[in-house]
């Protein structure tokens, strides 16, 4: 078994410049780090291009079979020195997988109830907790707006816990022509605003574009000109509003209540 031991290795090198959006969008891959990502991927059949292991850092935990799983793989060996220029976490568990991105097909899915749109979330682990809610809801795609963080940056990977591996991730070059394809498929758009008395909790969640606005400044202006109905979410306190993947977790579980 040869064991990488230099960071000039251009295996090495390529992995590394995953860390960067540039490379990952050329690449069309990117980095999972982790057992728990990399068995979620197996079981997912997710393109998996390569698995880099460090075995003076590797986790003890993994068992036989997963040991097995991964042996099916293009698995490279390095040492603990070359792991750790490719990592990209205090506490590394030995193991990282370069993954193929999944949205070969930017085709939205209309035949389900709502979807979900962001426009400009701009903070990593936002838009990773936002991506698991939507997957836990049982939606199976999620639009995002020019500006949105890119959704295959480590911190994002991480923080979806294996949900980006299920989803459909449309990244729309122009959100207003996206929006007006999905007006033109029957659905009507929904946007979050504070200048509305309407409650999320008085609207129908039949054939719905939910649009989420960026952190600071909401739903941008000419999204919601375009938008066919405004809602809040009713607060008894002095804040007037919340997290963006707060407001995403309450929108799309007032939907699950519905269909329960």
């Amino acid at each position: 078994m040869q064991v990488i031991s230099s960071k000039d290795n251009e295996i090495i090198k390529k992995i590394r410049s995953l860390k960067e959006k540039k490379y990952r969008d050329i690449e069309n891959s990117y980095i999972i780090e982790g057992i728990k990502l990399v068995k979620e991927a197996i079981a997912e059949k997710t393109k998996i291009r390569q698995i880099v292991i460090c075995e003076e850092c590797l986790d003890n935990e993994i068992d036989k079979d997963t040991l097995y799983e991964i042996a099916k793989y293009d698995v490279i060996y390095v040492t603990e020195k070359v792991f750790n220029l490719i990592t990209d976490v205090k506490t590394p568990q030995g193991i990282i997988a370069v993954v193929e991105k999944s949205n070969t097909q930017n085709q939205i899915d209309y035949s389900q109830d709502i979807i979900v749109v962001l426009d400009g979330i701009q903070d990593p682990g936002n838009l990773g907790t936002i991506l698991r809610t939507v997957d836990s809801a049982n939606l199976n795609q999620i639009i995002l707006s020019q500006g949105v963080a890119d959704p295959y940056n480590p911190k994002v990977v991480r923080s979806t816990m294996g949900a980006i591996f299920r989803l459909n991730i449309i990244e729309s070059k122009n959100i207003i022509d996206t929006l007006k394809e999905i007006k033109n498929n029957k659905f009507k758009v929904m946007v979050t605003a504070l200048d509305t008395k309407k409650s999320i909790y008085n609207v129908d969640y039949n054939k719905k574009a939910i649009v989420i606005g960026n952190e600071a400044n909401g739903v941008s202006k000419e999204v919601q000109v375009l938008a066919d109905e405004k809602v809040k979410i009713p607060m008894l306190g002095k804040t007037e509003s919340l997290n963006a993947s707060v407001a995403t977790g309450i929108i799309v579980y007032e939907y699950v209540r519905r269909k329960l």
